[in-house]
């Protein structure tokens, strides 16, 4: 990593103030040219509020930003990419209706006689995107894009022109294990030019693969700095949120019962192929597997989103398989998707809305068809204390709650009533260990009190504290399956990479 006695940016007292909340305070950072520097804290910690105020997306209530020394101005966007910073963040800035090159030349089209010069666009979007390693056809509407290609482009277009600084929020978690190697492929070689990187993740195994040092926030201050080779996970986590790993992941009681969910040789034309398991109540089963292979997909399809092409579906001793959403949700199946925004919930409704969104064709409908609301305002209060949502959250559009509030409130949808099944999918993305450590405390309680629980997770410290068996997925199939002591790292590791030299 190339070193220099003076940083290619610094913010000194930096601060950011809005009416009633600091969300940045006095934070001191500094990045030099070739680094990869990682900013860690829970959700609401001012991680991002930094990387907006270093990309001109908002303007800092006290202190500077210094490039090469020299005190700056970055009122705008336009004015942070003029001295070479990007920003890639969490929220995508693409317009759905444009073509990925339109969007990728937005503000910057390349023109010939006065006329938009269509040649010269694709081909420099086909450049940019083979520059990258992705593929992705140019010429498609951004809207039918899944949104792992959707964040490809946005990738692609902080990219454009010359960067020396390049501010990347939450950068892959969207992406397959396969297109993230790529990401850092890339990253490593944009630190040989020099370019600084402010990376912000919540994940251990990425950090621990791409940082060179690492800044804690807490509450909108900076904890410390720290070299990423000499600060081990365990660390860092008591650094961002004041406590040991230990109160992160609670010790889970099993008393397997009787089975209520069994998966026999199924397949789907999704990936799916012959898998087969069994979840009994009082256990916490999970389902382990690097991103696309095939975990998600399996309940997808025992759930009714997606179908079934062989095998059969058995829940509570019952066949269920292709039984739809609306039937197993009733006989105390919850499911609750990865993508919570895309998938979960409904933005612009308040919180409390989406809660006892599931009851609306249930108990919640009345005489006459008309919604018996103050049930479900009690039935949502009881949810929300559940999941330790805050009262003051209830009633506010979901879709300006952190990140973590919004997976508090997706869980809270499964607490309105009892499940006898509770499955989990990415239960955990994107959010703060602390939000982590009160949504393991509700899988656990779900468990201990009677429920059969599933964990489907790409985190693999997640399902090897929390699961008391453990599947492992490879290539649509069932690799293999693990139980109590056996769940180690390197077991589970050995199966995420099985041997495809399996019978078609």
């Amino acid at each position: 990593m190339p070193s220099s006695s003076q940083p290619l940016l610094q913010t000194i007292g930096l601060g950011k103030r809005y009416p009633g909340v600091i969300a940045l305070d006095g934070v001191d950072f500094d990045l030099r040219a070739g680094e990869v520097h990682v900013l860690f804290g829970e959700n609401g910690a001012g991680k991002s509020t930094l990387i907006s105020l270093l990309a001109g997306a908002n303007v800092p209530s006290a202190g500077e930003i210094r490039m090469h020394g020299a005190p700056v101005k970055l009122p705008s966007v336009h004015e942070a990419r003029r001295h070479g910073i990007s920003a890639v963040f969490q929220e995508f800035s693409l317009i759905p209706t444009l073509s990925v090159a339109q969007n990728l030349s937005l503000g910057e089209e390349p023109c010939k006689a006065g006329l938009l010069d269509r040649g010269a666009l694709r081909e420099r979007a086909r450049a940019m995107l083979a520059d990258l390693g992705f593929d992705i056809d140019c010429d498609a509407p951004v809207a039918g894009l899944s949104r792992a290609q959707q964040q490809m482009v946005e990738i692609a277009k902080g990219l454009r022109g010359e960067v020396s600084v390049l501010n990347l929020d939450e950068p892959t978690a969207s992406l397959t294990d396969t297109e993230t190697q790529r990401l850092f492929a890339l990253v490593a070689r944009l630190k040989v030019r020099g370019v600084g990187i402010v990376y912000i993740s919540h994940r251990m195994q990425e950090i621990a693969q791409i940082a060179d040092r690492i800044t804690v926030l807490r509450d909108g201050r900076k904890v410390t700095t720290v070299q990423a080779r000499e600060t081990g996970a365990d660390r860092l986590i008591e650094l961002m949120s004041g406590r040991a790993v230990e109160q992160v992941y609670p010790r889970i009681a099993s008393s397997p019962g009787e089975v209520v969910l069994q998966i026999d040789g199924l397949s789907s034309p999704n990936g799916v192929r012959r898998a087969s398991l069994v979840v009994r109540r009082g256990e916490v089963v999970g389902l382990a597997g690097l991103v696309g292979c095939g975990k998600s997909e399996l309940f997808r399809a025992v759930y009714g989103l997606d179908a079934v092409s062989e095998g059969r579906v058995l829940f509570k001793g019952q066949p269920r398989t292709g039984a739809t959403v609306r039937r197993l949700l009733d006989e105390g199946m919850f499911y609750l998707p990865p993508d919570r925004k895309g998938e979960g919930l409904v933005l612009g409704f308040a919180s409390r809305a989406n809660i006892v969104l599931p009851l609306v064709h249930g108990p919640l409908r009345g005489h006459g068809g008309w919604l018996r609301r103050r049930l479900g305002r009690k039935l949502s209060a009881v949810a929300a204390e559940r999941v330790e949502l805050a009262p003051r959250n209830l009633d506010r559009p979901v879709g300006l709650l952190s990140g973590g509030n919004q997976q508090k409130v997706l869980f809270g949808k499964g607490m309105t009533r009892d499940a006898a099944l509770y499955v989990f999918d990415e239960p955990t993305v994107g959010v703060d260990i602390g939000t982590r450590a009160a949504l393991y405390q509700v899988i656990r309680k779900l468990c201990e009190g009677g429920a059969a629980v599933v964990v489907i997770s790409s985190d693999l410290p997640e399902v090897l504290h929390l699961s008391h068996r453990l599947y492992v997925m490879c290539r649509g199939e069932i690799a293999g399956e693990l139980r109590g002591d056996a769940i180690q790292e390197t077991a589970v590791l050995n199966l995420f990479f099985g041997s495809s030299e399996r019978d078609p």
